[in-house]
């Protein structure tokens, strides 16, 4: 697997800027599943998925069950996650740019449209971090992220998209992040663990799988899925095993998300209920949140208050003794008062390939605001005839009237309820005018 570390000569100069460990910075592990559905863990009480690690996790930690993402893909939500701003703030909307798959000029066009945003590795660099990217990555090799090593390439000629190399993680060994913990030595690290789990292919380990196909009414692909989600929590424990056996666990803050959901199909099929990934419903958009650092982080389970991963480079840059940029919308979501100030969280959702790379708006599809138990869904009428995915004319929930739902009762999103109440769309659909109004 390839590597590209950080020169002895780099971390020398480190130290001899001034920039050497603060034994008072925690570590960073940032573990991002990947299609994930939001209820499919043992601590969110799903009657069948196992995940005694990331159970641990949520149960030592602050965990955050109305968690979101802004958008329900993969490659603008990793983005979000790593500058702490909305896809149409940092501009990558979608997975491609419109045109040719292997189109190598379009594709570096987007990675320096990413490059002009601030990003967690870069800023934690400067406060004299050192950086591992494993596993999803998307915008170039380690370089055009801030991360001072990485598993990915990212060289569309050698068949780089999102991840390569790096999507070797979890699935075939872990030895590349223990090997870097190791390396990080005295030096604060944050580590980037994306694996492509519990991502297709399901292709899970027979001794997981087979827990899960005597189960009564599981499905073979469900089966699949789950054991899916199994393996993904398996190398979560062998990675937090990894820090206490070197004694970085205490010094260590791990937070824990999906970068979208996924709701798994029962009928044989490999693919997701369309109203999870790619739509604007909370099947695609909501994920658990969790920060967990012994000692340090108090186990909470808020239940009531909302969270956006946007919230993370605002939580955890602060946590590194990192100001975090004032164009980052965020909080810090360790203060339980920021939580509780916040009335409604934001996001969009976008084709899955651009039409401008440059242009936000010109592969909009939808707005979406939660306020309290409410939540709003806005097609955005320019767009209209625009598919989300090419050739996705059939998908049902493809609306073009406003949508609004009491999530608070009726998590499932099944009973639409905007003529009822007419007041409530009417100051929601400001609210999010004021957040962003595309039309202007």
């Amino acid at each position: 697997m390839r590597r590209q570390l950080l020169p002895v000569a780099a971390l020398l100069l480190l130290s001899a800027t001034g920039l050497a460990a603060n034994k008072d910075q925690p570590n960073i592990v940032l573990i991002i599943s990947d299609d994930h559905g939001w209820s499919d863990y043992g601590f969110m009480n799903h009657p069948h998925a196992q995940t005694p690690n990331i159970d641990r996790l949520a149960r030592e930690g602050l965990t955050m069950t109305r968690g979101y993402v802004p958008t329900s893909l993969c490659r603008p939500s990793l983005a979000s996650i790593m500058t702490g701003l909305y896809p149409h703030q940092h501009r990558i909307t979608g997975n491609d740019p419109k045109g040719d798959a292997k189109d190598i000029a379009a594709r570096a066009q987007m990675v320096r449209i990413f490059q002009e945003s601030k990003s967690m590795a870069a800023l934690l660099g400067k406060q004299g971090y050192v950086s591992h990217q494993s596993g999803k990555w998307w915008e170039g090799e380690c370089k055009c992220g801030g991360f001072d090593e990485c598993e990915t390439h990212g060289d569309v000629a050698r068949g780089g998209r999102h991840g390569d190399e790096g999507l070797k993680i979890g699935r075939e060994t872990m030895q590349p992040v223990f090997d870097f913990i190791d390396r990080s030595g005295e030096k604060p690290f944050f580590l980037w663990y994306a694996p492509m789990l519990p991502h297709l292919p399901h292709n899970p380990p027979a001794r997981i799988l087979a827990k899960y196909t005597v189960k009564p009414g599981v499905s073979p692909a469900e089966a699949k899925y789950y054991a899916m989600v199994e393996w993904l929590d398996e190398t979560i424990g062998q990675l937090i095993q990894h820090l206490e056996k070197r004694g970085k666990a205490k010094n260590t803050i791990v937070a824990f998300l999906a970068d979208n959901g996924w709701t798994q199909l029962s009928d044989g099929r490999h693919f997701y209920q369309s109203r999870s990934k790619l739509s604007p419903y909370d099947a695609g958009l909501r994920t658990p949140m969790i920060l967990w650092q012994p000692g340090k982080i108090k186990p909470e389970r808020d239940e009531t208050h909302l969270a956006s991963s946007i919230d993370l480079a605002t939580t955890l840059l602060p946590a590194a003794g990192v100001k975090a940029p004032k164009e980052m919308p965020g909080i810090d979501l360790r203060s339980a008062r920021a939580r509780a100030g916040r009335a409604a969280i934001f996001g969009s959702l976008f084709l899955h390939t651009s039409e401008d790379v440059t242009r936000p708006a010109s592969s909009l599809k939808y707005r979406w605001i939660i306020s309290g138990s409410w939540k709003l869904v806005a097609p955005y009428a320019p767009n209209a005839a625009l598919d989300i995915w090419p050739g996705s004319k059939d998908i049902a929930w493809a609306k073009r009237e406003t949508e609004l739902f009491e999530i608070g009762k009726d998590p499932g999103e099944q009973f639409e309820a905007s003529r009822a109440n007419p007041a409530v769309v009417a100051r929601l659909q400001a609210e999010l005018d004021r957040w962003w109004n595309p039309g202007r």
